[in-house]
């Protein structure tokens, strides 16, 4: 389960930014929108959170910077990664900013234990991490690494607590590589929730969702065919069943303009086994007779709630935690609102899976779907640096106050500049 995300100096965030998911004291919506995730230490949680914003307001740089962070976690100790320039991106319209390192921080909850971890980095190095654990709800702390310009060395703080070959793990971790990446590479089996918890179990998705492979490979399986179906259906979309059609690989399926280093590998992964052709839905005419369809005849809201089904039952299943750009892209409001609902109920999500998404959508933007301290404003400054504020913050009405109307009026900010924009036309 997440419970906070910080990010500063990355891209529009300039200042230190947080996204948290935890729940007020309020009562709204308490039963369906909230949880408790029975760990030590840890607060109320909500089960999902919606950003609003402008067009280049943030929205997206907020999501970059969950991936970044993702992505860093996973590769960075990676021995093809040694060479490599971090990738980092500080905020450039300021010039001590543009010179000063970027921070990220996540505070989570894996296998029952609340974690809070970061690090601050350059292009070039790590310049410091952290890891604090409260298995009995007080913090430990596990890793503390801190960069000394003056005798170009790395500072580690006691870290007692952690087992394992610790003093190895810190002399082989490279200056852009984060030590929890290292000791994971070499086996520490008690970082391993830490890692893990990125790994497989928050899941960011780029503008416009996922490819259709998961749900595809989901649909390689009866049982798990059949919940996609179920799924679809509930979605009130007319198919009735999935086909999946697969041959055995041949080289003359490649593209003929790939590149030979990647057709290669290609074919040693693939050779003599099955590969998927082609994705069909199967529609009934009113006869009962079933009309098949190509995947690719379907419309794009049809093949986005497709390629979504496989992640969003796999993360209400698992109790996992799913973010993605743009929900609304090619997809109606009433399937939008459907999505969000799945997270906000108990029957449909019974461990605790968490949705964090943007929008432009304001149809969802009312106090039936989401609580007041689920809505998030993220706009930019007269300095171009984004900001990020809970709808909370601007004390709305409980239950009387018409959100998206306030919304839409500029009443909580986060709107494009439409007089300006005409007044600069001329118009």
């Amino acid at each position: 389960m997440l419970i906070e995300f910080t990010v500063e100096n990355f891209l529009s965030f300039r200042e230190k930014t947080t996204l948290s998911l935890i729940s007020t004291k309020r009562e709204e919506l308490k039963d369906s929108n909230t949880f408790d995730p029975k760990a030590p230490s840890s607060p109320t949680l909500l089960q999902s959170s919606v950003i609003y914003g402008a067009n280049a307001a943030g929205k997206s740089n907020l999501i970059k910077a969950l991936k970044m962070m993702k992505q860093l976690i996973l590769k960075s100790a990676r021995e093809s990664q040694a060479n490599e320039e971090l990738p980092i991106r500080p905020f450039l319209l300021d010039r001590k900013s543009s010179q000063s390192p970027s921070e990220f921080e996540m505070t989570f909850i894996s296998e029952g234990v609340r974690y809070q971890y970061g690090f601050a980095a350059t292009t070039e190095r790590i310049v410091e991490e952290w890891l604090l654990a409260y298995p009995k709800g007080r913090p430990q702390r596990w890793i503390e690494r801190i960069y000394d310009k003056k005798t170009q060395s790395y500072l580690w703080g006691a870290m007692h607590r952690l087992s394992g070959q610790k003093h190895v793990w810190q002399e082989v971790t490279r200056n852009n590589a984060l030590f929890l990446s290292t000791a994971m590479q070499l086996n520490s089996q008690q970082l391993k929730p830490v890692f893990t918890w990125f790994k497989k179990i928050l899941h960011v998705a780029s503008i416009g969702g996922w490819s259709h492979r998961f749900s595809t490979k989901q649909c390689e399986k009866k049982e798990t065919k059949m919940d996609i179906v179920r799924f679809l259906k509930s979605a009130d979309l007319d198919i009735e069943d999935i086909e999946i059609e697969k041959e055995k690989f041949n080289p003359d399926m490649l593209p003929e303009d790939m590149p030979y280093a990647m057709k290669s590998e290609a074919e040693k992964k693939f050779k003599g086994k099955p590969v998927v052709t082609n994705i069909r839905t199967a529609h009934l005419l009113a006869t009962g007779e079933k009309v098949l369809f190509n995947m690719n005849d379907e419309s794009d809201g049809t093949r986005k709630i497709f390629a979504l089904a496989g992640p969003w039952l796999d993360t209400l299943e698992n109790g996992d935690i799913i973010v993605i750009d743009e929900l609304d892209n090619s997809l109606h409001p009433l399937m939008v609102k459907f999505l969000v609902s799945l997270f906000h109920n108990k029957g449909t999500n019974p461990h605790g899976a968490q949705l964090i998404f943007t929008t432009h959508d304001t149809s969802i933007l009312n106090q039936e779907v989401f609580r007041r301290d689920q809505v998030w404003l993220c706009e930019k400054d007269k300095e171009e640096s984004s900001t990020l504020k809970p709808l909370s913050d601007f004390s709305p009405r409980k239950r009387t106050e018409n959100l998206e109307k306030r919304y839409l009026a500029g009443r909580y900010g986060a709107l494009p500049y439409l007089k300006e924009i005409k007044e600069a036309m001329g118009a």
